[in-house]
Formats: C-alpha cells, structure tokens, sequence
C-alpha cells in the first residue's frame, strides 16, 4: 500500500479486549477524495476500527495514519465523526447545541452562526433551531448529530451506520448530502451493513466478517471478481427445464421475473436453447452480475 494519496492508511492492525479479538490484522487503505464503505454483520469490527482510526482507543498492534502522518490534534480537527451511540444533550436548545459543538473545532462567533443556519435549511430542520433536543424524533435527532459532525467542514468525514433508523425519504436525503460532500473533495468512511445504499455510493469496500478482512477493493474490481452467471428471466410455459442440477443450481422467483443461477460449466445459452424447445415463450432473458447484498451474504456464510 501507497499512502501518496491515501487520507487513512491502516496496517496490520489488531485490538483485542480481554480475551476478545475485535480486529485481527487488518490493513486497508482509504484513498482521498472517495467513499469508502467498511462494510459488515454486526460485531464484524467495524466500530472498533473507526474508534482507532479517530484515536478514541489504540491499537495492540500495528500503525494507523491520517493524511500521511500519525495522529494528532491538530489532524483530529481536520476529522468529522459520527459515532454510532448517538448523543445530544436532551435540554439544550437545538441552534445552542450546534454552535457549542462548532466551538470545539473552533469555529466561532458570525462564522458558527451561518454554518448552523446553512446545515439546518439543508436538513430541513430550520423549525427547530429553537427546540429542545428532547422535543425531536430519533431521526431528526441523528440529522442533527450529523450536522455536528459537518459543521467544521472536515476533510475527512467518519460516519458509523449513519443511515440507521432513518425513513427512506431521509436516507435519500442524506445519500444525496454524502454525495455532494464527495464532489467537494472530502474523504469518506462510513460503516454499515444495509448493502443497497453502499452499493449506490461507495468507490471502495473493504467487508470484515469475525474481525478479519475477507474482502476488499473498489466495487466494480469485487463484483468481477466474484464469478457467478446469473440469469433474469420472464417466460410463459413450461419451467422443469430450470430443475435440471446439471444446468441450474439456484432459482429464485420474484413477482414478475425470475432469477437463475447456473451451474458450474454450464452456459447461459444451452439455459436459452432448452427453453425454447421446450415451447416456453421467451420474452426477458439477461445476465446480470450479483448485488452487493449477494456477495455480502455468500462472503459471510462461506467463513460462517
């Protein structure tokens, strides 16, 4: 690894707890200026990684950097971290809370002001600059705990399951948020185990499973190399041609269409040729490469 434009380079890291492996020998490099998906079950050591990559506990073993050097305060500034125990101080008014938590990264006075009225209309949560944290709903509750995160304009942002608990109208919101912070340049980490939102925006994953890295690299390079011939399907007329093992391994029916996979060796155009003299009326018939969701779940069964 190369950390010539890497913002976090991790290498050979472990922590254990007690008699606990957290993570295991972990190296992975996240390159500047892309999101980067730390991807797993729960448990799989996700959290503990970004606790050493932000410094709130050290590793056993190993060495981490930021932005080429070792960790620093002044490199802790130039951070914005979203843990995954949220926490807001219940009585404090929403636009007091958000300039406090702006002081502590030093930004001030007019400046705090502005960025706190800019991040709540972006957020959609300008009526509530003057209610009490208690007052809110646990999703808007998180949007403002990420809104503490942004407010210094880091060039690293850290989210731990940052769309977790939120509606699909606010996961959309915030996917959208994440993306324009990438076009500005900002480097990403996030961790999460719901696959359909990394997979529309992550450049790179790396998915832990039991404190070890079973996989990583950019999503294009994973899912190339994750070799599997799938078939999506929509015909009327006979299906026994789909129960021959020499032909097919898996069939999953949807509501309108059909997926199969093959089996090894087997051609998706011998699949074509036997529905077809079977007399079954072809009107889909598509290879399509396997979703994150897949990798992830055939990735962490395979080493269960």
């Amino acid at each position: 690894m190369s950390n010539q434009t890497s913002t976090v380079l991790v290498d050979k890291v472990t922590k254990s707890f007690g008699e606990f492996t957290a993570v295991s020998n972990l190296s992975l490099e996240v390159r500047a200026g892309r999101i980067f998906g730390l991807l797993g079950p729960n448990g799989a050591g996700k959290t503990t990684t970004i606790r050493m990559i932000v410094n709130i506990t050290a590793p056993d073993s190993g060495a981490i950097k930021i932005f080429g050097r070792q960790i620093t305060p002044e490199l802790q500034d130039r951070i914005g971290y979203l843990p995954e125990e949220r926490g807001l101080y219940k009585k404090m008014k929403i636009g007091d809370q958000l300039r406090f938590f702006a002081e502590l990264k030093n930004v001030k006075g007019k400046d705090a002001e502005r960025r706190v009225d800019e991040w709540l209309a972006k957020l959609k949560l300008t009526e509530w600059k003057n209610k009490k944290s208690m007052e809110l709903s646990k999703g808007m509750q998180q949007k403002i705990q990420f809104i503490t995160a942004v407010l210094h304009d880091p060039d690293l942002l850290i989210l731990d399951e940052p769309f977790s608990g939120l509606d699909p109208v606010n996961v959309e919101l915030l996917k959208d948020i994440v993306l324009e912070l990438k076009a500005a340049g900002k480097t990403i980490i996030f961790s999460t185990h719901q696959m359909e939102v990394a997979e529309r925006i992550c450049d790179d994953i790396c998915l832990l499973n039991r404190s070890r890295k079973i996989l990583s690299g950019s999503i294009r390079e994973v899912k190339k190399s994750f070799d599997r011939n799938t078939v999506a399907l929509r015909f009327e007329g006979d299906d026994g041609v789909l129960s021959d093992p020499a032909l097919v391994t898996k069939v999953e029916r949807h509501a309108d269409e059909t997926e199969v996979l093959l089996a090894e060796g087997a051609s998706a155009q011998t699949l074509l040729r036997r529905l077809v003299e079977s007399g079954a009326a072809v009107s889909k018939f598509e290879m399509i490469e396997p979703s994150l969701n897949d990798i992830f779940i055939a990735k962490v069964t395979e080493v269960a």
